[in-house]
């Protein structure tokens, strides 16, 4: 009886001890995410808060589909209130002393194979210091696999150039079931994020982050047509990238 007392308690021991690493590990998981964010833009947060005669430019440039360029519905444009300029505002009200330019390098319609394209002379002719990505809305015509070859060609050439690349997920689209994982989307988002882990870079989820939203309310009033963010969705993602410039 002593023995079979003694030997459960170390079978206890062993497993709180187990469980104690794992909650550790999340915890130090958690930590490290958290802190890519916090310091991936580093070098750029030290160019923002330069004053005058010090400061110079930096480039912010958004390439992808119809959602950053500011497309509403009926192919109505409302540039200013895309996430691209809202972004600028956030960054230029937080560093005062900063020239900031917001760069919008994308096209309505165009999916990534035809962005990859036209990279090297539409794209890092802007001299981009940081470059955002988000063209996987319309990839779902072309594809997982034709999509990350040309998502990582880009990727190589602008971490080739010195650009810091951040890369987006969708934002939603009303046509698809935002909480299963079988969507053309969600897919999509998988391999976004994979490429974003593969190459080191940033990554703002915004299909994720979409994703908990609606589990609270219905997306509806983050839209202006099924697959188009109206303002309260662009500054939902302007806020999430706004994160990657805190200091």
């Amino acid at each position: 009886m002593i023995f079979s007392f003694k030997k459960s308690t170390i079978i206890l021991c062993i497993g709180f001890l187990l469980s104690l690493n794992f909650a550790c590990a999340q915890q130090k998981y958690i930590s490290v995410k958290d802190q890519k964010v916090e310091t991936y833009l580093d070098s750029i947060k030290d160019k923002l808060m330069k004053k005058w005669p010090n400061n110079k430019s930096v480039n912010l440039v958004f390439h992808g589909h119809s959602v950053p360029t500011g497309y509403t519905t009926r192919g109505v444009v409302d540039r200013l209130q895309a996430y691209p300029f809202r972004t600028l505002k956030k960054v230029n009200d937080y560093y005062p002393y900063s020239v900031v330019n917001s760069i919008t390098t994308s096209i309505g319609g165009e999916q990534s194979e035809q962005g990859a394209k036209r990279f090297k002379e539409e794209v890092l002719s802007y001299r981009p210091d940081v470059l955002f990505i988000d063209y996987a809305l319309n990839d779902r015509g072309i594809g997982l696999e034709r999509a990350k070859i040309a998502w990582e060609q880009m990727i190589v050439e602008a971490l080739n150039y010195g650009t810091k690349v951040i890369l987006l997920t969708p934002t939603p689209d009303l046509k698809e079931d935002i909480s299963s994982e079988e969507t053309k989307l969600a897919k999509h988002s998988v391999q976004i994020r994979a490429l974003a882990k593969k190459y080191n870079v940033g990554l703002i989820d915004s299909y994720a982050l979409f994703k908990k939203l609606a589990e609270k309310q219905p997306l509806v009033g983050y839209m202006s047509q099924n697959n188009h963010i109206n303002q309260k969705g662009h500054q939902f993602v302007a806020d999430a990238i706004f994160e990657y410039f805190k200091l």
